[in-house]
């Protein structure tokens, strides 16, 4: 054990910071159509040492960052993930699904999977690579997840959660070990200029938290 690097702020800065804080982050949106515009990797690999500060059970960090920016590769991720969606609205996904997802005018199409500068391929490990156990991992990978998507958009870079299914192909192309599974793909850069999102209502306050 070691002592706690803790730092007491007063409670007017820190109801400050905190408002500061999901003000910027009310303005997070996924985002569909990417600018060409590179990107410096620093900031992202940053952010993903951010993500990487995430708790996880037992501490075992049970997580793998893959960063794609060959242009070939992520040629490759489209075309498998077109494949799978295409699947997914030809009849794998349920009449209430495709219900749910028209005011987001998806379709199998994924252009931001070139467009983007960067993909981010989030792996959750099953086990260590020596066999070791892993405790909580979806918890665990989930929670790194959000630290990602905040950091991310704390730095000024947009961001699209995006989740084929099933995602095996990720492993594949990116040759990663048996005991990696994709959870989630990641595309990140700059909207594109004239980019529209949908208009989105979230929750309110009073709907989300209970005090008892």
């Amino acid at each position: 054990m070691i002592p706690l690097g803790f730092e007491r702020l007063e409670p007017a800065e820190m109801l400050a910071r905190a408002a500061a804080f999901a003000e910027r982050m009310s303005r997070r949106r996924s985002v569909r159509e990417f600018s060409s515009d590179p990107v410096d990797v620093d900031v992202i690999r940053r952010c993903v040492a951010a993500a990487g500060c995430a708790p996880s059970g037992a501490h075992k960090e049970p997580w793998t960052f893959v960063l794609v920016t060959d242009p070939a590769t992520k040629s490759r991720i489209r075309a498998a993930a077109e494949e799978e969606e295409r699947a997914f609205y030809a009849g794998r996904a349920g009449e209430q699904w495709l219900a749910d997802l028209q005011p987001f005018e998806t379709n199998a199409d994924k252009p931001f999977l070139d467009a983007a500068p960067a993909l981010l391929v989030v792996f959750a490990q099953t086990k260590a690579a020596d066999g070791g156990k892993h405790y909580y991992v979806p918890e665990s990978v989930g929670i790194a997840v959000g630290f990602l998507l905040c950091a991310l958009h704390d730095a000024g870079l947009a961001t699209l959660t995006h989740t084929p299914s099933p995602m095996k192909f990720l492993a594949q192309i990116l040759d990663r070990p048996r005991h990696e599974r994709p959870f989630l793909l990641l595309p990140i850069g700059y909207p594109a200029d004239g980019c529209q999102v949908p208009d989105l209502r979230r929750k309110p306050l009073a709907d989300l938290l209970f005090e008892r």
